[in-house]
């Protein structure tokens, strides 16, 4: 059972890395037509932001389609494409949005793998197979299933989470940005990160636009937390870990949350508290202020297209400081000997590299 749920969250994040990328061109048009043209930009036909506005949207209208056919590309290859594709589209026109989406995307790919499996056809016929037979009894089945079995509770789900978050006011809004906060920083890119993400990319092609932005800001404190408590309390931090601030600090700024890895493996406890509980504090306040991201991506280059810029810039800095703060008071100073442990560690890797080098001189 785990080996089959490892399988399908690979299947899911392909279909993400396909999606990534239309989301973030259709979500900038969006952004930039609405900025040029203002908030009744879809009234004023004929303009440069009027057209942006249309492209971002006409976009966005295929989002839920490649995703499905990705998905169902991961777990049957190109044969499962064709009917994923029309199933996302048949996700869209029965309105059960991105959760239809992944339904779909993993019926139709499991299904062409038993037709692949358990389908024979005379040999005159098998290079019908791919291209005709197998896409068309896909199609058909699946979408069949889709209209008839899945889509209504699906459909049903869907808005029912859309009717909750917009119902959402003061403190539930703040705990709800809170705990997907800390669940962006938690494991720096790990599996609950992906989840949290998985949830605000399928919310932001239903034009909820919140919690992409608690994704941003989870993706950011951790590096900007910790390089802020190591302006304060540089003592407390070793040589590695100061390397690896160098690198981590740059990454932060590009919503690369990986580059503190490092820093955590030494200290994780510590460390991964300050950061969940910063980014919740900061998430909390991304919800309670109404701030959201029109695109998935981008990190800091692209804050000047969110909704309520300043906002954000205000609650990044609020949750840096309390990671910051955090881990200043908790983490403890360096002692003398991992210092000289470390730089122990350090002249055996440059012995290393000298004996290589001298042997491949003598060769």
């Amino acid at each position: 059972m785990r080996r089959w749920g490892a399988e399908v969250k690979g299947h899911l994040l392909t279909g993400i890395s396909y999606m990534i990328p239309i989301i973030v061109a259709a979500g900038i048009c969006i952004a930039l037509g609405q900025i040029l043209g203002g908030p009744n930009v879809a009234e004023d036909e004929g303009t440069i932001p009027f057209y942006l506005n249309q492209i971002g949207g006409w976009g966005m209208g295929l989002v839920v389609p490649l995703f499905t056919a990705a998905i169902a590309l991961s777990i049957a290859d190109r044969p499962g494409f064709a009917p994923g594709l029309i199933m996302g589209f048949i996700s869209n026109e029965i309105e059960t949005g991105f959760i239809g989406g992944i339904f779909g995307g993993l019926l139709v790919g499991y299904f062409v793998l038993f037709l692949k499996k358990k389908l024979k056809v005379p040999k005159s016929m098998q290079g019908l197979m791919p291209v005709m037979i197998i896409p068309v009894l896909a199609t058909v089945v699946c979408g069949l299933i889709m209209i008839l079995v899945i889509g209504r509770p699906v459909a049903g789900l869907q808005n029912s989470l859309l009717d909750f978050l917009a119902s959402m006011q003061g403190g539930s809004r703040f705990v709800a940005g809170a705990i997907m906060g800390a669940m962006a920083s938690f494991d720096f890119g790990g599996p609950v990160n992906k989840t949290m993400s998985l949830f605000a990319d399928g919310l932001l092609v239903e034009g909820v636009y919140g919690p992409e932005a608690v994704k941003f800001l989870g993706s950011m404190v951790p590096p900007f937390g910790i390089t802020l408590s190591f302006l304060m309390t540089r003592y407390k931090y070793t040589k590695m870990e100061k390397e690896a601030l160098k690198a981590a600090f740059p990454m932060g700024i590009c919503m690369i949350t990986e580059g503190v890895i490092p820093i955590a493996a030494r200290d994780l406890i510590r460390v991964v508290t300050s950061c969940s509980l910063g980014s919740a504090v900061g998430g909390g306040l991304i919800m309670l202020w109404g701030v959201g991201s029109p695109v998935p991506h981008g990190g800091m280059f692209v804050v000047p297209l969110m909704e309520n810029p300043i906002f954000f810039v205000i609650a990044l800095l609020i949750g840096s400081v309390v990671t910051g703060g955090l881990l200043s008071l908790w983490k403890p100073a360096v002692k003398e000997e991992d210092g000289k442990l470390e730089e122990m560690d350090e002249e055996a890797e440059d012995e290393e590299i000298g004996d290589l080098n001298l042997t491949r001189g003598v060769q």
